[in-house]
């Protein structure tokens, strides 16, 4: 087995560090699926709310992440498809116009290629780089709409973009960080866009439909229509949010309120009998006392709530608020609360469901974990991307740190 053939996510969460390791692998009638074959997770420190805030303890984390994805698979890993997210991440539409270059009028590769390049000259707000550049959709002579206009004829060129900047620090912050753990990076890929990757088919993006990854502590939101992104934002809330009102309400330690979350938590207090009990002293040997699991669900319930209001707000900003015909999938560690599902239907007013990542095979149990969907979806990203040229002008921020500060970070590395 080739070190090439394997593809590498490494999601860089405020919580935790999670990897994804996948590689072709033909099945029956030569078809090559994804096969996952190792997923991990470490826990992560110098990180808040996707944002680094100690290189030095970040880079220890995704060390200890690496070497335990090493020793797992038992091959080394030379780079990885890394995730970025952050409230820092800002978007805008922009146009590009180019003039046909052949003289018979045919549109080539090329063409789009420049009108893309065309569309990057956009006023980026100072201090901020761009992170990728989507193409939506062409026009060729004022025919507007076409997804792809390869061999079509026309004298003017134009595409209309999707950019997504991130603040230039944070950038450098991150690629600096896993530089310095001796890993190359492939490229920098928006959370959202990559947990899209692993959970949504092609026709649930032509419907229109919204992805919400619920983190530690930031929510990333997704949307699609048509086949194109129309949206995406990264919210400053997550599970990490449930569990501090539980330890505020229950008069009790984060580590015992994470328990007694993922023990007896649920999204809706409908169902729940206020004599249902359970025992603080089970979490906590120096606590007593009874709580109802009706008042603990009413906790969650306000914040869970509160999660999907900002979601809902986002939707709102681009007029789809109840107006998704595929609805909502949520995924992420916050999915995993028992009967979110619910509240979600019911304050979206959409269909909703959880996403699992589809189309890939794998023996780990991890791989229907919610909180991997981003690391698996690097890696889809990463395969697309080798596979064939996405309508994604694969605009490297990394590659603006040139070698030379690679080599110096690698010099640095103890």
């Amino acid at each position: 087995m080739a070190h090439e053939e394997i593809i590498v996510g490494l999601d860089i969460g405020s919580t935790s560090i999670k990897i994804a390791v996948g590689q072709f692998s033909a099945t029956e009638g030569n078809a090559k699926k994804l096969h996952i074959i190792g997923a991990l997770e470490q826990e992560a420190e110098g990180i808040n709310r996707g944002v680094i805030t100690s290189i030095e303890d970040a880079v220890k984390s995704v060390t200890k992440a690496l070497d335990k994805a090493e020793k797992l698979i038992g091959i080394p890993i030379e780079s990885a498809w890394v995730s970025i997210s952050g409230g820092h991440i800002t978007t805008q539409i922009s146009k590009g116009v180019v003039a046909v270059s052949k003289t018979d009028g045919e549109v080539r590769e090329e063409d789009m290629e420049r009108a893309i390049e065309a569309a990057k000259t956009v006023t980026t707000p100072p201090n901020y780089e761009i992170i990728h550049v989507i193409a939506r959709s062409f026009t060729v002579d004022g025919q507007s709409n076409i997804k792809d206009p390869v061999g079509m004829t026309g004298v003017r060129l134009e595409v209309e973009t999707f950019i997504i900047e991130g603040l230039s620090s944070q950038i450098k912050n991150l690629t600096k960080c896993v530089y310095q753990t001796g890993l190359d990076i492939e490229d920098l890929v928006l959370a959202p866009l990559a947990t899209s990757e692993a959970v949504l088919n092609n026709r649930q993006k032509e419907l229109g439909v919204a992805v919400v990854n619920i983190g530690g502590s930031t929510t990333g939101v997704a949307v699609f229509e048509q086949g194109d992104l129309l949206h995406t934002a990264i919210l400053p809330l997550g599970s990490e949010h449930i569990t501090s009102d539980i330890a505020i309400g229950l008069r009790t330690s984060i580590e015992a309120a994470e328990k007694i979350k993922l023990k007896y938590g649920q999204a809706t207090s409908k169902g729940l009998e206020r004599k249902e009990e359970f025992d603080l002293h089970e979490f906590d040997e120096n606590e007593e006392g009874l709580i109802s699991r009706k008042y603990l669900a009413e906790i969650i319930e306000a914040r869970v709530e509160e999660i999907l209001e900002k979601v809902d707000a986002e939707l709102k900003k681009i007029e789809r608020s109840g107006a998704l015909p595929a609805g909502i999938i949520l995924t992420g560690a916050g999915a995993k609360l028992p009967k979110i599902i619910e509240v979600c239907k019911r304050k979206m007013r959409l269909a909703a469901a959880l996403g699992y990542p589809y189309d890939i095979i794998s023996v780990i149990d991890k791989v229907n974990d919610l909180s991997f969907t981003t690391a698996i979806g690097l890696v889809k990203w990463g395969i697309d991307l080798s596979k064939q040229k996405k309508g994604i002008s694969r605009f490297k921020t990394v590659n603006q740190i040139s070698n030379k500060m690679r080599k110096w970070f690698k010099s640095l590395m103890p």
